[in-house]
């Protein structure tokens, strides 16, 4: 099967943050309205629109990253205590409207969003055969940007089939994040209604990407019914199922395997440098999670940052096979493969397997530590399980049974027999199902948000206390409840409206 080539296509100008996305010359698309009038005259403009709207799904490694180390998974690591100051401040809870990263994150997926806007914009002006599907690949990213921008900063200016244009920061307001989740809603469920379960390309979104998107935003808005609903018909009609060993799902073999409900495709095809991290068609976050100078078998080195802390794995029962896949023991691997390392600013000992640096051929292309060709699997089938084990569970009417059955059909994959199964119902199987999402997606990046959902980011962060390889304590970082649930909006943001936008509470 083809694999969607996904390349920069647009000299887009994000209004919120005037910043400008890197290009390359496979097709400028202007964002001046006399220029756009003269584009979308065939289906080649919309497709080459649609692979730009695509192309800032590339981006999100930095919101994967983050998200880890805002939570109590990980340490921020690096060389040292100012090695990407943004990245530190996330993982101490001390961020503020200045920081870079953040700011990122704010601009990369409005730049996602108006690049779908675009799209839907001149929805009308063509017409050709598959155009729904088209339309419907666009709402799903429209809804994927928007999800990532109200988990990380609540709520967000809403605009739907128009581009933020120059002025627009004048008269859109922020809108509430209930309202904008409802536009997620309607647009994953007509992404769902016009969208076939297999692409011809693979990486291009599916029905069941649209489904398992919308059961997830059910979810974080606690409509539990609703979220069961969705995610039982994707169960039971999708194509979808746990691959057998754990171990292959993140090698480079393992890439959009059956398990994959939706994929982020990275290449190693483009090169990108730190004053352009997302011109990168490559994974930025795995060399920045890479083993600092390492030498030895199946790995190459990186910047050692996102290391795992002690406490996330002693979460990993006894014979559970997914730790030794999630997490590298790297003092381990020296000691059985003669590899040599560097140990990195707070140092654990730990790396993230599931997304560190693997070996390439001699002919590899790009900064072999900016442009990893590792696929972010954004959607899992084994999530898809857990969310829908977790709905059932939580539902006024609640049916622990079916949840039960999705739970433990996890927990089989990861200890290869039924010996382990669960058998609590209520709440007590409420914490299981938590306990498993954090063991199963340890190193996925929804920890935190997983955290903030649910009311125990208080509790679980400020108890991680860890010791590194140094012997330093690390001192548990500090939550505000009603503060740290979301992040601030960029202050540049705020000051573009004229200081219109309220800035989010404690910052």
């Amino acid at each position: 099967m083809k694999k969607i080539n996904i390349k920069i296509i647009a000299t887009l100008m994000l209004l919120m943050g005037i910043t400008f996305s890197c290009s390359d010359d496979f097709v400028n698309v202007e964002s001046s309205a006399e220029n756009s009038e003269a584009y979308f005259n065939t289906e080649e403009d919309y497709q080459n629109a649609l692979v730009g709207a695509y192309d800032l799904l590339q981006t999100t490694y930095l919101n994967v990253l983050m998200g880890e180390i805002a939570s109590d998974n990980t340490l921020s690591g690096g060389e040292n205590a100012t090695d990407v100051i943004g990245i530190q401040e996330v993982d101490n809870m001390t961020h503020t409207p200045l920081n870079a990263q953040l700011r990122n994150i704010w601009g990369w997926m409005f730049s996602g969003i108006n690049r779908a806007n675009f799209i839907l914009e001149f929805q009308d002006k063509t017409d050709f055969t598959g155009k729904e599907a088209v339309l419907a690949q666009a709402r799903f990213l429209r809804a994927y940007y928007y999800f990532e921008l109200v988990k990380w900063f609540g709520d967000v200016p809403l605009i739907v089939d128009k581009r933020f244009q120059f002025g627009s920061q004048f008269s859109v307001d922020r809108t509430p994040k209930a309202a904008v989740f409802a536009q997620m809603e309607l647009d994953l469920i007509y992404a769902a209604a016009n969208l076939p379960y297999v692409q011809v390309e693979v990486g291009r979104v599916t029905k069941g990407a649209a489904q398992a998107l919308l059961g997830k935003a059910y979810l974080y808005q606690d409509k539990f019914e609703e979220a069961a609903a969705v995610l039982d018909n994707l169960v039971a009609n999708g194509p979808y199922d746990l691959v057998l060993d754990y171990n292959t799902i993140f090698e480079h073999a393992g890439e959009n395997n059956i398990e994959s409900v939706f994929e982020v495709q990275y290449t190693e095809l483009e090169g990108a440098g730190f004053g352009c991290l997302q011109c990168s068609e490559g994974n930025v976050a795995v060399g920045f999670s890479g083993v600092r100078n390492y030498t030895g078998p199946d790995f190459t080195s990186g910047f050692s940052f996102n290391v795992p802390v002690q406490e996330v794995v002693d979460a990993f029962e006894d014979g559970d096979l997914r730790k030794e896949v999630a997490i590298l023991d790297i003092q381990t691997w020296a000691a059985d493969t003669g590899a040599t390392f560097g140990a990195g600013y707070e140092d654990t000992g730990f790396f993230n397997r599931k997304y560190i640096p693997r070996i390439r051929g001699a002919d590899a292309q790009g900064d072999r530590n900016l442009t990893n060709p590792n696929n972010y699997r954004a959607i899992r089938f084994a999530d898809v399980l857990l969310m829908a084990s977790e709905a059932h569970n939580r539902s006024l009417a609640s049916n622990d049974s079916k949840a039960l059955v999705y739970l433990n059909r996890v927990r089989e994959r990861a200890f290869g027999n039924s010996d382990n199964n669960i058998t609590a119902t209520g709440s007590a199987l409420t914490e299981l199902i938590y306990k498993e999402r954090r063991v199963e997606l340890v190193g996925e990046g929804h920890r935190f948000f997983d955290l903030v959902r649910t009311g125990k980011a208080k509790e679980e962060i400020e108890n991680n206390v860890d010791t590194t390889t140094d012997g330093k304590t690390e001192v548990a970082k500090s939550f505000v409840v009603g503060k740290h649930e979301v992040f601030p909006i960029p202050s540049i943001e705020i000051q573009l409206t004229g200081n219109r936008w309220e800035q989010n509470y404690g910052y």
